[in-house]
């Protein structure tokens, strides 16, 4: 099983490029760092086929100081939705470093934000460092508050029968 997924990057959701911006503000003197993830263009009634930028992953224990950051490789979910990289450089410069190339290798689609982090103040490379276009896409994503919107009664289970409430025993 591959870490990063194959599928051509189509572009980018506005809401997850303005959250990399966000932290990136808020990491900065320091250098912020996630890995980016994706879902099927055809989940947003794109049409082409390919793969859109949804989210932006934050891996626990990331350390950063204002010339680096470093991911515990063994916190990285091995996850098929991957497909690059984003991390800003506070001194502004948006092209990648020799550090960063050998970080590239995995996945297609890779930014740097550079300081101050303005709407423009953003570069999309491939995995050899060259310049790629990525267009930013203003879709609708699900609000990541509903992923919590259940009860404490959702999560009840009902031990009659050796069940779950609704379900078949196993």
């Amino acid at each position: 099983m591959r870490l990063f997924g194959s599928s051509e990057v189509l572009g980018i959701a506005a809401d997850a490029l303005n959250f990399a911006r966000e932290a990136s503000q808020e990491t900065h003197p320091d250098e912020y760092m996630g890995f980016l993830r994706g879902e099927d263009a055809r989940n947003f009634d794109l049409d082409r086929s390919g793969t859109v930028i949804t989210e932006v992953l934050i891996v626990p224990g990331t350390r950063s100081n204002p010339t680096s950051a470093t991911v515990d490789s063994n916190m990285i979910p091995n996850d098929r939705r991957t497909v690059g990289s984003i991390h800003s450089h506070p001194n502004g410069v948006l092209r990648p470093s020799d550090a960063d190339l050998d970080t590239f290798g995995n996945g297609t689609a890779h930014i740097i934000l550079g300081h101050p982090y303005g709407l423009t103040d953003w570069r999309a490379f491939d995995q050899d460092g060259d310049v790629r276009e990525l267009a930013v896409l203003d879709i609708d994503l699900p609000d990541p508050e509903d992923f919590f919107d259940f009860t404490e009664a959702d999560l009840d289970l009902d031990y009659t029968g050796g069940g779950y409430a609704g379900g078949s025993s196993r």
